[in-house]
């Protein structure tokens, strides 16, 4: 455990904007064995048999890399001990892409252990313009694509690893919240009776989580594990109590600072949209007041009293109209 975490140097020394902040420190959170862990068995086959310490300490290798960019990237690499998978994935004809959390696991399977990559990815935005689904698989052809060269060369094809997306949503819609949903290639039988090794054609699955609301009866398991961990209103002692009693999670001194980071971050853009809210209202209010003593040629007075504003808030409305 570092005395001062890189999360904490990285809010104190660069300049980004509190939802960026907050963004980064739900990816650390994330990238915590111990819930990665409980996403892993939770939504993937290869893992629904093990136990959690199974999961943390046999399978996941070496510490998860995230992408978080740090002022003094030798520092990070020295204090972290960053074992993982780099987070970039570049190419020169198809661009950068910059993965949230990626790792490699090995697995137990039937006469033996297989390999796979995985990355998980934090998701606010559920509409950010395209399904976030075809995002995902297109996640996952990349980090296919991705391992020539490092997994495999030539038509050496059979050495190739199978891959996983998970996708944790927040802010989703009612009728996705509390799901899991996994995408997977299957094998269909058009015409006689020969089946394919499963292991040699899937290789690659997305999952999406959505979660639900607090407390909400539907949220159980990793749903209500994952709600817990990023809620922006329950307080430190709230998820430190559900996270130990529930899930056996054990509050590091750096996971509990980071919770306490996020709880903080999230009062803080709650209260800057509260805000930010109050604004746009009285801006409109005043839009309003404006076109009536325009359209109708009403006087102040007569056109507050059209709009019902109080007598006790008429001062700031005038204020604003000068």
């Amino acid at each position: 455990m570092t005395r001062e975490n890189i999360l904490s140097q990285t809010i104190s020394t660069a300049v980004q904007s509190e939802s960026a902040v907050y963004d980064n420190v739900c990816k650390k959170l994330l990238a915590n064995k111990d819930i990665l862990a409980w996403i892993m068995k939770s939504c993937m086959e290869e893992y629904e048999d093990c136990s959690i310490e199974e999961i943390t300490q046999k399978y996941i290798e070496g510490e998860p890399q995230i992408s978080d960019t740090a002022v003094h990237q030798d520092e990070v690499l020295e204090q972290s001990k960053i074992k993982g998978l780099n987070t970039e994935d570049k190419s020169i004809t198809e661009g950068t892409v910059v993965y949230d959390i990626r790792y490699q696991s090995t697995a137990p399977e039937a006469g033996g252990i297989i390999r796979l990559i995985i990355n998980v990815e934090a998701q606010n935005d559920f509409y950010p313009g395209y399904p976030i689904i075809m995002r995902s698989m297109y996640y996952c052809s990349r980090m296919i694509s991705a391992q020539y060269g490092t997994e495999f060369e030539k038509s050496e094809y059979d050495k190739i690893k199978k891959v996983y997306c998970i996708f944790i949503c927040v802010n989703c819609p009612k009728k996705r919240k509390n799901t899991i949903n996994r995408y997977s290639i299957h094998e269909e039988y058009l015409r006689g009776d020969f089946h394919e090794k499963k292991e040699r054609y899937n290789l690659l699955t997305s999952v999406m989580i959505c979660l639900g609301d607090a407390d909400d009866p539907e949220g159980t398991g990793v749903l209500r594990l994952l709600e817990v961990l990023l809620s922006p209103d329950r307080s430190v002692e709230n998820k430190k109590k559900i996270l130990q009693e529930e899930f056996g999670i054990k509050m590091t001194e750096e996971l509990e600072e980071e919770a306490k980071e996020m709880c903080n971050l999230s009062k803080g853009l709650i209260d800057r949209g509260r805000a930010e809210e109050r604004q746009q209202a009285f801006i409109k209010t005043i839009q309003m007041i404006t076109n009536l003593m325009a359209s109708m040629n009403w006087s102040i007075k007569q056109a507050m009293d059209a709009l019902g504003i109080p007598e006790g808030e008429r001062a700031k409305y005038t204020a604003g109209l000068k």
